[in-house]
Protein backbone atom coordinates (compact mmCIF):
# COMPACT_ATOMS: atom_id res chain seq x y z
CA UNK A 1 0.00 0.00 0.00
CA UNK A 2 1.49 3.78 -0.98
CA UNK A 3 0.43 5.51 1.67
CA UNK A 4 1.80 8.59 0.13
CA UNK A 5 -0.56 7.90 -2.94
CA UNK A 6 -3.49 9.80 -3.33
CA UNK A 7 -5.60 7.39 -4.53
CA UNK A 8 -7.78 6.00 -1.32
CA UNK A 9 -6.44 2.98 0.40
CA UNK A 10 -9.46 0.99 -0.08
CA UNK A 11 -8.92 1.35 -3.78
CA UNK A 12 -5.61 0.32 -3.68
CA UNK A 13 -6.43 -3.41 -1.87
CA UNK A 14 -9.40 -3.56 -4.14
CA UNK A 15 -7.15 -2.92 -7.25
CA UNK A 16 -4.30 -5.47 -5.79
CA UNK A 17 -7.17 -8.55 -5.02
CA UNK A 18 -8.85 -7.92 -8.22
CA UNK A 19 -5.39 -8.35 -10.04
CA UNK A 20 -4.54 -11.48 -7.80
CA UNK A 21 -8.35 -13.00 -8.67
CA UNK A 22 -7.57 -11.88 -12.21
CA UNK A 23 -3.94 -13.40 -13.22
CA UNK A 24 -4.85 -16.72 -10.71
CA UNK A 25 -2.84 -16.21 -7.57
CA UNK A 26 -6.82 -16.04 -5.63
CA UNK A 27 -8.30 -19.15 -7.15
CA UNK A 28 -11.80 -19.53 -7.30
CA UNK A 29 -13.09 -21.03 -4.04
CA UNK A 30 -10.20 -19.49 -2.20
CA UNK A 31 -11.35 -18.22 1.03
CA UNK A 32 -9.93 -14.44 2.12
CA UNK A 33 -10.19 -14.52 6.13
CA UNK A 34 -12.36 -12.37 7.75
CA UNK A 35 -12.06 -8.49 8.01
CA UNK A 36 -9.79 -7.99 11.44
CA UNK A 37 -7.72 -10.82 10.06
CA UNK A 38 -6.82 -8.89 6.90
CA UNK A 39 -6.72 -5.56 8.54
CA UNK A 40 -4.31 -6.87 11.03
CA UNK A 41 -2.42 -8.38 8.34
CA UNK A 42 -1.99 -5.61 5.96
CA UNK A 43 -2.04 -2.67 8.84
CA UNK A 44 -5.19 -1.50 7.69
CA UNK A 45 -8.37 -0.31 9.67
CA UNK A 46 -11.47 -2.47 9.55
CA UNK A 47 -13.35 -0.11 7.37
CA UNK A 48 -10.84 0.10 4.56
CA UNK A 49 -10.97 -3.46 4.30
CA UNK A 50 -14.18 -3.98 4.17
CA UNK A 51 -15.04 -1.39 1.48
CA UNK A 52 -12.58 -2.88 -0.25
CA UNK A 53 -14.15 -6.38 -0.21
CA UNK A 54 -17.35 -4.63 -0.70
CA UNK A 55 -15.90 -3.08 -3.93
CA UNK A 56 -15.61 -6.53 -5.30
CA UNK A 57 -18.06 -8.62 -3.87
CA UNK A 58 -20.16 -5.72 -6.10
CA UNK A 59 -18.21 -6.27 -9.22
CA UNK A 60 -19.18 -10.23 -8.49
CA UNK A 61 -15.20 -11.34 -7.69
CA UNK A 62 -16.13 -12.12 -3.86
CA UNK A 63 -19.35 -13.18 -2.49
CA UNK A 64 -20.06 -13.02 0.93
CA UNK A 65 -21.19 -16.39 2.93
CA UNK A 66 -22.36 -17.23 5.69
CA UNK A 67 -20.81 -19.78 7.60
CA UNK A 68 -17.89 -19.87 5.59
CA UNK A 69 -16.45 -16.10 5.18
CA UNK A 70 -15.61 -13.76 2.22
CA UNK A 71 -14.89 -16.32 -1.17
CA UNK A 72 -13.67 -15.66 -4.54
CA UNK A 73 -15.69 -16.54 -7.43
CA UNK A 74 -15.14 -16.89 -10.95
CA UNK A 75 -13.72 -13.60 -12.82
CA UNK A 76 -15.83 -11.76 -15.07
CA UNK A 77 -15.63 -12.98 -18.19
CA UNK A 78 -14.81 -10.29 -20.92
CA UNK A 79 -16.02 -10.99 -24.65
CA UNK A 80 -14.47 -8.86 -27.88
CA UNK A 81 -16.79 -7.85 -30.31
CA UNK A 82 -15.81 -10.58 -32.71
CA UNK A 83 -17.72 -13.34 -35.14
CA UNK A 84 -17.30 -16.09 -32.25
CA UNK A 85 -18.83 -18.09 -29.86
CA UNK A 86 -19.17 -18.12 -26.57
CA UNK A 87 -18.13 -21.79 -26.21
CA UNK A 88 -14.55 -20.90 -28.01
CA UNK A 89 -14.38 -17.65 -25.81
CA UNK A 90 -15.29 -19.62 -23.06
CA UNK A 91 -12.66 -22.19 -23.81
CA UNK A 92 -10.34 -19.24 -24.71
CA UNK A 93 -10.30 -17.70 -21.43
CA UNK A 94 -9.74 -21.00 -19.35
CA UNK A 95 -12.84 -21.47 -18.94
CA UNK A 96 -15.04 -24.86 -18.67
CA UNK A 97 -18.00 -24.30 -20.47
CA UNK A 98 -20.91 -26.53 -20.47
CA UNK A 99 -24.32 -26.66 -22.22
CA UNK A 100 -27.76 -27.72 -21.06
CA UNK A 101 -30.04 -28.18 -23.71
CA UNK A 102 -33.55 -26.79 -22.53
CA UNK A 103 -35.47 -26.86 -26.01
CA UNK A 104 -34.93 -28.34 -29.66
CA UNK A 105 -38.42 -27.72 -32.52
CA UNK A 106 -38.85 -26.91 -35.25
CA UNK A 107 -41.71 -24.21 -35.49
CA UNK A 108 -43.35 -21.34 -37.72
CA UNK A 109 -41.37 -18.30 -38.28
CA UNK A 110 -42.29 -15.54 -36.67
CA UNK A 111 -41.78 -11.58 -38.61
CA UNK A 112 -38.63 -10.96 -36.58
CA UNK A 113 -37.30 -14.65 -36.99
CA UNK A 114 -38.42 -14.20 -40.92
CA UNK A 115 -36.66 -10.89 -41.63
CA UNK A 116 -33.42 -12.31 -39.89
CA UNK A 117 -33.10 -15.42 -42.27
CA UNK A 118 -34.71 -14.30 -44.77
CA UNK A 119 -37.32 -16.72 -44.95
CA UNK A 120 -41.26 -16.21 -45.46
CA UNK A 121 -43.32 -15.34 -42.29
CA UNK A 122 -44.89 -18.81 -40.80
CA UNK A 123 -42.42 -20.94 -42.70
CA UNK A 124 -40.48 -23.86 -40.60
CA UNK A 125 -37.16 -23.05 -38.66
CA UNK A 126 -35.30 -24.98 -36.62
CA UNK A 127 -35.33 -23.46 -32.64
CA UNK A 128 -32.48 -24.26 -30.02
CA UNK A 129 -32.30 -23.33 -26.41
CA UNK A 130 -29.70 -23.86 -24.41
CA UNK A 131 -27.84 -23.15 -20.71
CA UNK A 132 -24.36 -22.32 -21.13
CA UNK A 133 -22.26 -22.28 -17.98
CA UNK A 134 -18.57 -21.95 -17.05
CA UNK A 135 -17.36 -24.14 -13.84
CA UNK A 136 -20.77 -25.13 -12.78
CA UNK A 137 -22.03 -21.51 -12.87
CA UNK A 138 -24.80 -20.20 -15.07
CA UNK A 139 -23.57 -17.38 -17.79
CA UNK A 140 -25.90 -17.37 -20.58
CA UNK A 141 -29.25 -18.48 -21.59
CA UNK A 142 -29.04 -19.20 -25.80
CA UNK A 143 -32.01 -19.04 -28.38
CA UNK A 144 -31.17 -19.56 -31.92
CA UNK A 145 -32.84 -19.93 -34.95
CA UNK A 146 -31.24 -21.42 -38.14
CA UNK A 147 -33.34 -22.09 -42.01
CA UNK A 148 -34.96 -25.75 -41.53
CA UNK A 149 -32.56 -28.47 -43.39
CA UNK A 150 -29.43 -26.34 -42.64
CA UNK A 151 -28.24 -28.38 -40.26
CA UNK A 152 -28.41 -31.91 -38.73
CA UNK A 153 -28.70 -31.33 -34.83
CA UNK A 154 -29.19 -33.62 -32.22
CA UNK A 155 -29.26 -32.92 -27.94
CA UNK A 156 -25.64 -34.66 -27.24
CA UNK A 157 -23.97 -32.84 -30.00
CA UNK A 158 -25.57 -29.32 -29.08
CA UNK A 159 -24.40 -30.20 -25.04
CA UNK A 160 -21.01 -31.52 -26.71
CA UNK A 161 -19.70 -28.38 -28.54
CA UNK A 162 -20.61 -24.70 -29.57
CA UNK A 163 -22.92 -24.27 -32.84
CA UNK A 164 -20.66 -22.65 -34.26
CA UNK A 165 -18.18 -25.32 -34.32
CA UNK A 166 -20.75 -27.76 -35.43
CA UNK A 167 -22.08 -25.26 -38.03
CA UNK A 168 -17.81 -24.92 -39.22
CA UNK A 169 -17.96 -28.81 -39.16
CA UNK A 170 -20.70 -29.43 -41.75
CA UNK A 171 -18.56 -27.23 -44.22
CA UNK A 172 -20.56 -23.87 -43.12
CA UNK A 173 -18.35 -20.76 -43.59
CA UNK A 174 -19.14 -18.03 -41.62
CA UNK A 175 -17.47 -14.87 -42.97
CA UNK A 176 -20.07 -11.89 -41.12
CA UNK A 177 -22.82 -10.87 -38.49
CA UNK A 178 -24.77 -8.09 -37.35
CA UNK A 179 -25.39 -7.51 -33.87
CA UNK A 180 -27.04 -5.44 -31.48
CA UNK A 181 -25.92 -4.97 -27.94
CA UNK A 182 -28.46 -3.58 -25.16
CA UNK A 183 -29.59 -4.46 -21.74
CA UNK A 184 -32.80 -5.04 -19.48
CA UNK A 185 -34.02 -6.51 -16.51
CA UNK A 186 -34.29 -10.68 -16.57
CA UNK A 187 -37.64 -12.14 -16.29
CA UNK A 188 -39.08 -14.22 -13.60
CA UNK A 189 -38.22 -17.58 -15.50
CA UNK A 190 -34.94 -16.07 -16.96
CA UNK A 191 -33.34 -14.77 -13.72
CA UNK A 192 -33.82 -18.53 -12.45
CA UNK A 193 -32.17 -20.30 -15.17
CA UNK A 194 -29.28 -17.69 -14.65
CA UNK A 195 -28.95 -17.97 -10.85
CA UNK A 196 -30.24 -13.96 -10.27
CA UNK A 197 -32.41 -12.21 -8.54
CA UNK A 198 -35.70 -11.66 -10.42
CA UNK A 199 -35.50 -8.85 -12.16
CA UNK A 200 -31.69 -8.25 -12.57
CA UNK A 201 -29.96 -6.84 -15.09
CA UNK A 202 -28.92 -8.84 -18.02
CA UNK A 203 -27.11 -7.97 -21.41
CA UNK A 204 -28.75 -8.75 -24.43
CA UNK A 205 -27.26 -9.37 -27.87
CA UNK A 206 -29.30 -10.41 -31.10
CA UNK A 207 -26.47 -11.63 -34.08
CA UNK A 208 -27.69 -12.27 -37.53
CA UNK A 209 -24.97 -14.83 -39.10
CA UNK A 210 -24.16 -14.82 -42.74
CA UNK A 211 -21.88 -17.22 -44.59
CA UNK A 212 -19.76 -16.70 -47.40
CA UNK A 213 -22.60 -16.59 -49.89
CA UNK A 214 -24.21 -13.81 -47.85
CA UNK A 215 -26.91 -16.32 -46.87
CA UNK A 216 -28.41 -15.81 -42.92
CA UNK A 217 -27.73 -19.03 -41.39
CA UNK A 218 -28.62 -18.38 -38.11
CA UNK A 219 -30.49 -16.01 -35.61
CA UNK A 220 -29.29 -15.63 -31.95
CA UNK A 221 -30.70 -13.99 -29.08
CA UNK A 222 -29.29 -14.35 -26.05
CA UNK A 223 -28.98 -13.09 -22.47
CA UNK A 224 -26.18 -12.36 -19.98
CA UNK A 225 -25.45 -12.17 -16.79
CA UNK A 226 -24.07 -9.02 -16.07
CA UNK A 227 -22.62 -9.84 -12.81
CA UNK A 228 -20.39 -12.21 -14.90
CA UNK A 229 -20.14 -11.27 -18.52
CA UNK A 230 -18.47 -7.80 -20.57
CA UNK A 231 -18.62 -7.66 -23.78
CA UNK A 232 -15.35 -5.64 -24.65
CA UNK A 233 -14.73 -2.96 -27.73
CA UNK A 234 -12.27 -1.53 -29.89
CA UNK A 235 -12.53 1.84 -30.72
CA UNK A 236 -10.52 3.68 -33.72
CA UNK A 237 -10.03 7.02 -34.34
CA UNK A 238 -10.99 7.86 -38.11
CA UNK A 239 -8.46 9.88 -39.52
Amino acid sequence: MDRTSPVPLYYQLSQQLEAAIENGTLTPGSLLGNEIDLAHRLGLSRPTVRQAIQALVDKGLLVRRRGVGTQVVHSQVKRPLELSSLYDDLEAAGQRPATRLLAQRTEPASAEVAAALAVPEGADVLYVERLRSAHGEPMALLRNHLPAGLLGLDGGRLEATGLYRLMRGAGITLHSARQAVGARAALDAEAELLGEPAGAPVLTMERTTYDDTGRPVEFGSHIYRASRYAFEFRLLVRG
